[in-house]
């Protein structure tokens, strides 16, 4: 599973409802370039949770399992994919101490960031002439958890992860280019034979 901790866009909090208390915002942004270290950015295209809403998802709070803010299933996390991103509205429970003192912390400004698990089905890479890179994160399936947290800045298994996938990249370009050069060099030779060959008796 991937996790992404990103910038809550519009987050805000809100008790004037019949519902009680309220936690929304956006928790994934359509088109906006992410760092993941200097010279590598990732942004997630728009259209890219199409398939991921139908899922059982819970909001949880610091990826905390022991504390569960919302969930789909049982009505008290909805959310929806618009134009500009991934909208989230968490319905909190007023009777649940921890909840609300994570209610709390976002209505007070302590709490900006946000999270969500998911996993990576498509994805765009460009190799850029600077020789920085760019992913393009096209279609999200599925999405496990969405969650207000303490940093917006992404976590250091997102980092290794996308390290790894460069890496693996590269090396599959270098392999490439080594075949490419020893074919020109060889004029197409590798050493071998070629089974349609004639012999000579």
């Amino acid at each position: 599973m991937e996790n992404r901790t990103l910038t809550m866009h519009d987050i805000k909090t809100r008790s004037d409802t019949d519902e009680g208390p309220i936690l929304e915002g956006y928790f994934a942004v359509f088109n906006e370039i992410y760092e993941v270290w200097p010279g590598a950015t990732e942004s997630i295209a728009p259209g890219a949770f199409s398939e991921a809403l139908n899922g059982d998802i819970r909001a949880l709070y610091n990826h905390n399992t022991d504390l569960v803010l919302g969930r789909t299933s049982a009505g008290t996390l909805e959310l929806q994919q618009d134009d500009r991103g991934l909208y989230g509205r968490i319905k909190v429970n007023p009777n649940d101490t921890d909840a609300m003192n994570a209610y709390q912390r976002v209505a007070r400004g302590d709490i900006t960031g946000c999270s969500f698990g998911f996993e990576i089905e498509k994805e765009e890479t460009e190799h850029r002439q600077d020789g920085t890179v760019h992913w393009t994160i096209t279609k999200v399936n599925p999405l496990y958890e969405v969650s207000p947290c303490v940093f917006p800045a992404y976590t250091q298994t997102s980092v290794e992860s996308r390290g790894r996938e460069l890496a693996a990249m590269r090396k599959r370009e270098l392999d490439a280019w080594r075949i490419k050069m020893v074919t020109k060099v060889t004029g197409g030779k590798n050493g071998t034979e070629s089974p349609c060959a004639s012999k000579e008796d």
